[in-house]
C-alpha cells in the first residue's frame, strides 16, 4: 500500500513525464532500478553493497548524475498484513537521507513480494536462455527495485485512468445540463 504522502505526489504528478530512480533497501545491498512515465517501463541498474557505515553514497550519487532523474522511489516493507515490518525505520531514513541529499520528491511503495517476484523473473530468464550467466545477489535485489518501480508506475497509471474517467464524468454531467 503506498505511502499517503506518495499518493498526494502522485496526484500532482500524473501529467508529468517523470524519471524515476527507485532502491529497493537492504541491511546488506541496495537495489537500484530507473524508468519512467514516457516508456511505462523499469530497467535494473545495480545493487549497491552497505558497509559498516551505511550506503555506499558515492555509488549513488554516480547513478543520480547518470540518471537525472525527477523522483526516487523507495520500496517500503511490509508485513502480509499490511503493518510495517521493523526494516521500514531504516528505509524511511533511508529515504530522508536521499530527499536531503539530492532535493528531490521520494516516494514510498509497497515492496511486499517484490524480491520473490524478482527471482522468479530471473529464473525464467535464466531457463527460456534469455539470461547466460549465473543470478548473483546483486542482480536480485536490482530486479526488486525494477518490480518496486513498475509498482509505482502501475499506481500513477491507474490514478490517471480514475482522474480521467472523473473529469469524462463531470464532462457528461455538464453536456447533460
Amino acid at each position: 500500500m503506498p505511502d499517503e504522502a506518495a499518493a498526494v505526489t502522485a496526484g500532482r504528478r500524473h501529467q508529468e513525464k517523470l524519471l524515476a530512480v527507485a532502491f529497493d533497501f537492504g541491511l546488506k545491498r541496495i537495489g537500484v532500478a530507473c524508468g519512467g512515465t514516457v516508456s511505462g517501463t523499469a530497467t535494473p541498474l545495480a545493487g549497491i553493497c552497505v558497509g559498516a557505515t551505511g550506503p555506499r553514497w558515492e555509488a549513488i550519487d554516480s547513478l543520480m548524475r547518470e540518471w537525472q532523474p525527477t523522483v526516487l522511489v523507495v520500496g517500503m516493507p511490509y508485513h502480509v498484513d499490511g503493518s510495517e515490518s521493523r526494516a521500514a525505520a531504516r528505509a524511511r531514513s533511508f529515504a530522508a537521507e536521499l530527499r536531503r541529499r539530492y532535493a528531490l520528491p521520494v516516494e514510498l511503495i509497497d515492496e511486499r513480494y517484490s524480491s520473490l517476484e524478482a527471482e522468479a523473473r530471473l529464473k525464467h530468464e535464466r531457463e527460456s536462455g534469455l539470461r547466460r550467466r549465473r543470478v548473483a545477489k546483486a542482480d536480485v535485489d536490482a530486479a526488486s527495485a525494477c518490480v518496486i518501480l513498475e509498482r509505482w508506475l502501475q499506481h500513477l497509471g491507474e490514478h490517471r485512468t480514475s482522474e480521467h474517467s472523473a473529469r469524462a464524468s463531470d464532462q457528461n454531467l455538464d453536456e447533460l445540463k
